[in-house]
């Protein structure tokens, strides 16, 4: 019969030893961000109709506005501007909402229903991460989609803004609060074949009255818009363009504040796993 031998620190070191090696190491945050930020990159990049009608789109729709409108003189009706002055910046902004609030939305319900985020959340990836990688994927492609219409526009005779901090930072800040709305609706829809609708059903009012689609003058309205995410951001990027501005404060100031409210939202009320039936 072997006698008992009582553990020592000799013969329990090589156990301990092995027992960490084995154990994961943690890895950066940072890393992690980075790992996210490609995954989401390159899940957007090998979808050639997802991709191709992100950039196509607002790509098709001034350069038709040009075909119409390059080469007029301004206009009483676009607030003494040509229609390329007023409608390239404008674009701008709504490609920039469509990439972050509607793109955003609608993919956050799809992967809720599928399990991708129940699974997503099952592992040791904070859900900081998850976010901010899924927020700079979207900056990534805003700031392609702004770069492709300021090209189209520039072709037609529109000046480029000078102040490129102010854009940057319009832009950045644009393109978060979009994100923080976009993952908020994506909160309250219950499965995705309802998305789309959902999203429109909002962002359709809000791109109508904002000025989006065309001039509004009617001041009541132009009051109502201007407290709402859209208006601000288009008017932000006008002064931008056609007054030669610099940072517009108070339109930035009211983007964070729906910014605030959908990161709000967001911590609410978001689920990992589908909403039951």
């Amino acid at each position: 019969m072997t006698p008992l031998i009582p553990p020592t620190a000799e013969t329990t070191a090589p156990a301990a030893s092995a027992n960490h090696a084995d154990a994961p190491r943690e890895r950066n945050p940072l890393a992690l961000l980075g790992h996210q930020i490609r995954y989401e990159q390159l899940s957007f990049w090998r979808n050639p109709q997802s991709m191709v009608f992100t950039f196509v789109l607002p790509i098709v729709i001034i350069g038709i506005f040009g075909a119409v409108f390059g080469g007029s003189e301004g206009q009483d009706f676009f607030f003494g501007l040509t229609g390329m002055q007023y409608y390239t910046p404008v674009i701008a902004a709504v490609s920039v909402l469509g990439a972050c609030y509607g793109q955003l939305a609608i993919v956050l319900a799809m992967r809720r229903q599928t399990g991708v985020l129940k699974r997503l959340h099952a592992t040791p990836l904070p859900a900081w991460v998850y976010f901010a990688g899924l927020l700079v994927h979207c900056v990534v492609v805003s700031i392609v989609d702004v770069a492709l219409v300021f090209g189209i526009g520039a072709l037609y005779g529109v000046d480029l803004p000078t102040h490129w901090g102010a854009v940057l930072l319009t832009l950045v800040l644009g393109a978060a609060s979009f994100c923080a709305l976009g993952v908020g609706v994506a909160s309250l829809i219950k499965n995705s074949e309802a998305a789309p609708a959902v999203v429109q059903f909002i962002q359709f009012p809000l791109v109508f009255i904002s000025g989006s689609y065309f001039p509004i003058h009617a001041e009541l309205l132009n009051t109502i818009a201007g407290l709402l995410p859209v208006k601000p951001f288009n008017d932000a990027m006008l002064a931008l363009f056609t007054q030669d501005a610099g940072f517009q404060w108070r339109d930035l100031a009211v983007l964070a504040a729906w910014g605030v409210i959908g990161a709000l939202i967001a911590v609410r009320s978001f689920r990992w796993d589908p909403r039951p039936e």
